[in-house]
């Protein structure tokens, strides 16, 4: 309201929606939710990588296959989709006869722009084990001192996108091995809770798991998905 000299916000609501309706992706930018970390609730990490990809590649592999196919929705500054594409490519024996792809998307246009870079302030890492910084990140020097960046192998698998998760349609022709869907529902009411969650169910494929918040769960909610642990749901 300040930027556009805008004085009540009655004023500005006449602006979003009769005048100019590019201002609500600048809305949405500005009041957003933007928090997330890389390896954020590890356990879903440790089970992606111990129960949910060795039995995914296991099955590729049989059925002749190389690719692998994920979405990270809501996923900010990009932390979730990388620590995905890190878990896979420690997995995977050749990484590049692999055919990967993790879709990130969200609808702040400023956060997706870090994610295409993949560029962050070296504190965001601090935590992280040495493995997988030495495997994973670049460490900035000159004006880029106090920066790492992941590196070229991981950004390539991870695509980002702005997309609106209230959209009463996705547009993906085909479905997802497994969907990161965290700490984002809890903004919503129910009944659009439960429109999201029948569109996750559609874009993923049959054995497929989605992951839900800590915070989150589907107890209430009538969903074909099959609970396997707290927060983890598989499609049979």
């Amino acid at each position: 309201m300040r930027l556009l000299d805008i004085g009540t916000f009655k004023e500005y609501y006449r602006y979003v929606t009769e005048e100019n309706r590019n201002e609500l992706t600048h809305l949405f930018d500005a009041i957003s939710t933007n928090l997330t970390s890389f390896f954020r609730e590890p356990k879903h990490f440790d089970f992606l990588k111990e129960q949910v990809l060795p039995g995914l590649i296991e099955e590729k592999k049989k059925r002749g296959s190389i690719r692998i196919r994920a979405w990270s929705a809501a996923s900010s500054t990009g932390e979730e989709a990388y620590s995905m594409a890190m878990t896979i490519s420690d997995l995977l024996m050749e990484p590049r006869g692999w055919d990967v792809k993790i879709l990130a998307t969200d609808i702040n246009t400023q956060v997706l722009k870090v994610a295409r870079e993949g560029l962050y302030r070296d504190v965001r890492i601090q935590s992280l084990p040495k493995s997988v910084l030495s495997a994973h990140f670049l460490k900035g020097e000159g004006d880029k001192e106090g920066y790492v960046k992941v590196k070229r192998d991981i950004r390539d698998m991870v695509v980002a996108r702005r997309m609106n998760l209230t959209a009463p349609r996705y547009p993906f022709k085909k479905e997802f091995d497994f969907i990161f869907c965290r700490n984002v529902m809890i903004y919503f009411d129910k009944a659009t809770q439960r429109a999201i969650i029948d569109r996750l169910y559609h874009h993923l494929k049959k054995g497929g798991y989605l992951f839900l918040g800590h915070a989150e769960s589907l107890t209430g909610h009538e969903s074909p998905l099959v609970y396997v642990k707290p927060t983890i749901y598989m499609k049979k």
